[in-house]
């Protein structure tokens, strides 16, 4: 009887010493954050596309309403294109290539002289990034950098 009422709070004893051991790895990782160092996980969400195309590009409230919209067509294009399982993936990519360019084309045509030196810089940077990282040189390349 007393070696089994030991176990009984021994066992308890453990279990009690755990719990914060368990707390406090759960504590030191760090929190799920919106801003993830420019890189996007995750789904495409327009309207946070829209808010860092503002910041980094001083859009007017207009210009922001606007290319809001157009990242709203492209996203709902490209969610119509990822449905489609008649297409293959090559064409899959090709086409929302071809959707991604006439966004950037149209959110370009928006902006003013400042903006689209700037606009092509991002672009430049984001095709440089991309291009590195399709030559598979064995050189782990991070994300473009961010401004």
């Amino acid at each position: 009887m007393i070696k089994k009422c030991f176990l009984v709070v021994l066992a308890a004893s453990l279990i009690s010493m755990a719990v914060p051991f368990a707390a406090a790895q759960d504590q030191s990782a760090p929190p799920p954050s919106q801003d993830n160092g420019g890189r996007h996980h995750g789904p495409f969400d327009p309207a946070q596309r829209a808010q860092e195309l503002t910041k980094k590009l001083k859009l007017t409230s207009d210009q922001q309403t606007k290319v809001q919209s157009i990242l709203e067509s492209e996203h709902s294009q490209m969610e119509s294109l990822r449905q489609d399982s008649s297409v293959s993936q090559q064409d899959r990519h090709s086409k929302m290539m071809d959707i991604h360019q006439t966004s950037d084309t149209q959110i370009r045509a928006l902006l003013d002289p400042n903006q689209q030196k700037k606009w092509d810089e991002m672009q430049a940077r984001r095709g440089q990034w991309g291009h590195n990282r399709g030559q598979g040189s064995g050189d782990q390349q991070g994300p473009p950098p961010q401004e």
